[in-house]
């Protein structure tokens, strides 16, 4: 009997020969923020395409000791802390909604890396909730912007005006509504990460 793994097994040589093929996205990082009640879809939807395209994608979080469940249980844990990571050592940054925003938003450290991969020109991409975090990072005065329609007000206060479309992006802010505009939230993530 064949190892599971081993070229023998049924379709494993393919899957390993589409594994070790290198994507539009080899060599490029992206972080994703993750933080208890997270919107589950909204995290692993993006890793799991990323890391399909051949993207290094790292988890940021505020312990990596910490197993962070997302609202529908799905656990998550980070990979780097958010005290070890800066803008420089990644190409996008992703901020998935669900209520993990209200958290991180309140934390100077993750409000500095918004600001930081923005002013940097790194596609810095938020969906559902997450504009709540680039609201108090202060990214969004003077831009197109979109999100989950209760945080409207706040995304307008923050100086963005408020479009109700699947995905904007207005430099390097990319901004989405809700699970259902994932396909063109992780496509316009990766163009505008080729594009730089």
């Amino acid at each position: 009997m064949a190892a599971i793994g081993s070229s023998t097994t049924c379709g494993s040589a393919a899957s390993d020969a589409a594994l070790a093929a290198p994507g539009p996205l080899a060599g490029k990082r992206i972080g994703i923020l993750v933080e208890f009640n997270y919107e589950d879809l909204e995290l692993w939807y993006p890793k799991l395409r990323f890391i399909e395209d051949g993207a290094d994608v790292f988890v940021i979080g505020k312990s990596t000791d910490l197993t962070f469940k997302g609202k529908h249980s799905y656990p998550c844990r980070a990979d780097r802390n958010i005290d070890d990571v800066t803008a420089a050592d990644m190409d996008a940054l992703v901020i998935p909604g669900g209520f993990a925003p209200d958290y991180w938003r309140r934390d100077p450290r993750f409000c500095k890396l918004v600001a930081d991969c923005v002013a940097a020109d790194k596609p810095t991409a938020s969906i559902c909730h997450g504009p709540w975090l680039m609201v108090s990072a202060d990214v969004l005065r003077g831009r197109r912007a979109t999100c989950f329609c209760s945080i409207n007000d706040d995304v307008r206060n923050a100086g963005a005006t408020v479009v109700d479309e699947a995905v904007v992006v207005d430099g390097p802010v990319i901004t989405s509504r809700t699970p259902q505009d994932l396909p063109q939230f992780c496509k316009a993530i990766t163009a505008e990460i080729l594009a730089r």
